[in-house]
């Protein structure tokens, strides 16, 4: 029973993400390399770019409400407004890492 609880334990700590603050730096770096240019690197989407496609404020709380799983569809699939477009990622990012994008623009909070 002891060995059962320590493998558990060790488990869960395997799947332990980082504390509060820390960014994963390879998702930043991913995000600042291809989602900055409209975004902005803190996602409020006041580059030129990104004023001139009308992004949504990723640091916003209305935006902050999304689901993970649609977020999640809009980087693997990309998303249109009008004449933007943003290319999605399933066939140029990971699993993981897409999944860490996911996390890291829930750090752009206002």
């Amino acid at each position: 029973m002891r060995n059962h609880l320590k493998l558990l334990l060790l488990l869960g700590l395997v799947g332990v993400t980082p504390a509060r603050g820390e960014v994963d730096k390879k998702a930043e770096r991913n995000f600042k390399g291809k989602c900055a240019s409209c975004h902005g690197a803190d996602g409020k989407g006041q580059t030129d770019q990104g004023k001139k496609m009308q992004v949504e404020d990723m640091s916003s709380a209305a935006w902050q409400k999304k689901t993970d799983a649609q977020i999640k569809k809009a980087i693997e699939d990309g998303a249109k407004k009008g004449d933007a477009v943003m290319e999605g990622y399933k066939d140029k990012l990971d699993a993981a890492s897409i999944d860490a994008l996911v996390a890291y623009v829930r750090t752009l909070k206002k």
